[in-house]
C-alpha cells in the first residue's frame, strides 16, 4: 500500500467539512488501508481522511494498547466510516493533545469523557458504540477534523497563538 503525504497547518483544506461515503467499496478498502499505513509511519493513533487531503467522512485510529508476550504493542487499526457522534457525557476528561497536521505540537483539551458513536466498518456493517477513555478523546478529536476542526479550535486564544508561533520556529 501507500504513505500518503499529510496535510499540515494552514492548508485550507483542513476547513472543510467532509462529505459522507456513499457506499464502501474495494476502492474505499485500499484507502482505508494507506491512511492506515500513513498513521503508522507518522507514529500517529488517528488519522482523518481530511489529513491526507481527502474530503470523506473516514477516520482510522490504532491506540495500540494491548502488547504481545514480549510487551510489545499489537497493531489492531480499526476504520471508521461515516462516523457520528449520538451523545456525549457531561463528565469532561482532559488530555494532552497532538495532531499529525500540526507537527510536535501539544496542549491540554478538555472533553466529554466518553461518547455514543455510530459508523460503518470498511466491510459497510453498521456499528455504535459508548467509547471511553483515549478512544472517546481520539475518536472525538478525529471526527473533529472531519468536521473542519482542529484541537487547537479547543484551547484558548493564547495558547493557540503560542502552539502556531512555536510551529512557525520549528519549520524554520
Amino acid at each position: 500500500m501507500a504513505v500518503l503525504p499529510i496535510v499540515e497547518v494552514p492548508d485550507p483544506r483542513l476547513r472543510l467539512i467532509s462529505k459522507p461515503v456513499e457506499q464502501v467499496t474495494d476502492q474505499t478498502r485500499a484507502f482505508v488501508q494507506d491512511m492506515i499505513d500513513t498513521m503508522y509511519a507518522a507514529n500517529g493513533i488517528g488519522l482523518a481522511a481530511i489529513q491526507v487531503g481527502v474530503d470523506r467522512r473516514i477516520l482510522v485510529i490504532d491506540l495500540q494498547d494491548e502488547k504481545d508476550e514480549d510487551d510489545k504493542p499489537i497493531k489492531a487499526p480499526h476504520a471508521y466510516i461515516n462516523p457520528e457522534i449520538l451523545s456525549v457525557s457531561e463528565d469532561l476528561s482532559s488530555y494532552n493533545e497532538g495532531c499529525l497536521s500540526i507537527p510536535e505540537q501539544y496542549a491540554d483539551v478538555a472533553r466529554p469523557a466518553s461518547c455514543r458513536v455510530r459508523w460503518l466498518d470498511e466491510h459497510g456493517e453498521g456499528h455504535e458504540e459508548e467509547l471511553t477513555g483515549l478512544l472517546s478523546t481520539c475518536m472525538q478529536h478525529e471526527i473533529d477534523h472531519l468536521n473542519g476542526v482542529l484541537f487547537i479550535d479547543h484551547i484558548s486564544r493564547l495558547k493557540r497563538d503560542m502552539v502556531m508561533k512555536k510551529l512557525a520556529k520549528l519549520r524554520r
